[in-house]
């Protein structure tokens, strides 16, 4: 039997990045975009590049994915992000395996991140391997509200060559991703009632820092590698305090 692919994207303003992803899935039987009210040019690119869009509702992260998952033709789904996209050499092992026929039920990849215009190769951000490929009755998202991923009932086999992920281009950029997740992370700590002591939002930030910088040799991927030990420990900052404002326990 043949292995037939749906790609899945969930959208929502992402004009300058939508076509970059849909050109990467040539791989694929069929593209599906799941928009959530974009007020820019996201749908008119997505269907110019030959995908059918469903124009609907926000429903969260992992709510969304499952959607989409649901919204597919075929039972294999490959799962990527509007900022994402296949390597060519990462097509090629995925028309290959298309060839073979899977023996797994989910298969990871490693995701190599291009941040301020470097492609970063530690600071904890590589291999960074996820689940993007996978059986749909089979797997599921899970996560309400960040780091959302797949949870696969099965067997998880593991593709060699690279997803790439492209990240912010400016730190400005950057901190208003930061802002808008960090207030989904918050909102999660008070959800989970975790209390958050000062020393906590003293030291956690630093020992952010320590690790993403020194322990995870951030040092080598230069001045950007310098950025991210930072913002990772901002994140962590306002993480937190974030989450004492909106506790009524604070």
């Amino acid at each position: 039997m043949s292995m037939k692919i749906s790609a899945a994207i969930i959208t929502h303003n992402e004009e300058l990045k939508i076509a970059r992803a849909i050109e990467s899935l040539r791989c694929c039987d069929e593209i599906v975009v799941i928009d959530s009210g974009s007020s820019d040019r996201t749908v008119e690119l997505a269907r110019n590049h030959g995908a059918r869009v469903v124009e609907t509702f926000w429903r969260g992260y992992a709510a969304q994915k499952n959607f989409a998952a649901e919204s597919c033709t075929h039972d294999w789904i490959l799962s990527i992000d509007a900022d994402e996209a296949l390597s060519e050499a990462l097509e090629g092992e995925i028309w290959q395996l298309k060839k073979n026929g899977p023996h797994f039920d989910g298969y990871t990849m490693p995701r190599l991140a291009q941040y301020l215009g470097r492609w970063i190769l530690h600071s904890g951000w590589y291999p960074d391997r996820k689940v993007r490929l996978f059986y749909k009755n089979k797997a599921k998202w899970v996560g309400d509200y960040v780091h959302e991923s797949v949870i696969v009932s099965g067997a998880v086999g593991h593709l060699e060559t690279n997803l790439l992920h492209y990240t912010c281009d400016s730190l400005s950029e950057h901190l208003k991703t930061m802002d808008r997740y960090t207030t989904l992370a918050a909102e999660q700590l008070v959800d989970l009632n975790q209390p958050i002591p000062w020393h906590k939002m003293a030291i956690d930030p630093a020992w952010t820092f320590f690790k993403s910088y020194i322990l995870q040799r951030g040092f080598l991927d230069g001045p950007e590698g310098l950025a991210i030990g930072y913002m990772a420990a901002i994140y962590t900052f306002l993480k937190y305090a974030k989450a004492r404002n909106m506790s009524p326990q604070r």
